[in-house]
């Protein structure tokens, strides 16, 4: 059985509650990283997982606080007593390839892949398969190159992550009648940021998409102040979950 575990539920706000982005997606054939904000190599010892058990990276976008572990785990893929060695596929959207070109510009052979092999892929709209996993993206309405994903296992479940995004037709395509969903929420319904959600929306795409779970994640602090979850309920009736630093929720 698939199963998502929340390292970091906030943002690139400093949170003694809440880590900055990172999502781990387990399925009997691969582990799955879905951005790495500052802190996720550590949070992911929390878990049991290390730098070297993770399969593939999905990236959102390169939003510091999505991003800012790519490089350290590079570099600790680089540990001479505990190195590397299975391939490592590293996705993004569009110019991923750039970004990272400008990173081995920055650190050099300080972020090279010696004892294994690193992929840098650039998602399209065609489907990725991955062992036996099928991965679909679309962009977000975030910045030019934001994209949520869809991953659907061989036993039919099926998870999509929108990363940021404000609402669009194309998180509600991407998660069409999901298992679950996993919506940003950055700010309450009285506090709306363009190229955000607030949990009004968040419950408007869950309905509108037919997920059978959705779950809040990438919560600034002002959000502490409010009763997110009830707002979402307003409009979205399914089950919905406020996320926390290392929840376990099966897909």
């Amino acid at each position: 059985m698939a199963e998502l575990i929340v390292l970091g539920s906030g943002t690139g706000i400093p949170s003694l509650q809440r880590a900055s982005p990172g999502l781990l997606v387990f399925s009997d054939s691969a582990t799955i990283l879905i951005d790495s904000g500052p802190g996720t190599l550590r949070k992911m010892l929390k878990v049991g997982v290390t730098y070297r058990d993770i399969d593939m990276i999905l990236y959102t976008h390169i939003h510091p606080d999505h991003v800012s572990d790519l490089v350290p785990i590079l570099f600790a893929c680089k540990y001479a007593e505990l190195p590397r060695e299975k391939d490592l596929l590293c996705v993004g959207g569009s110019g991923f390839r750039s970004y990272f070109e400008k990173l081995k510009n920055l650190y050099g052979q300080w972020i090279e892949a010696q004892s294994y092999k690193l992929i840098i892929e650039e998602i399209s709209q065609e489907a990725l398969l991955y062992r036996n996993l099928k991965i679909l993206s679309k962009p977000m309405a975030h910045i030019s190159e934001s994209v949520g994903y869809r991953i659907e296992f061989k036993d039919r479940k099926s998870i999509a992550i929108s990363g940021d995004t404000d609402y669009c037709q194309n998180i509600i395509d991407l998660a069409f009648e999901v298992d679950l969903l996993v919506l940003e929420c950055s700010f309450p319904d009285a506090k709306k940021v363009e190229g955000h959600l607030t949990p009004s929306l968040a419950g408007r795409i869950g309905s509108e998409s037919h997920c059978r779970k959705l779950l809040l994640y990438h919560l600034y602090p002002i959000c502490d102040q409010y009763d997110i979850l009830m707002q979402c309920r307003r409009v979205y009736q399914g089950e919905a979950l406020l996320a926390e630093d290392l929840m376990k929720v099966k897909i």
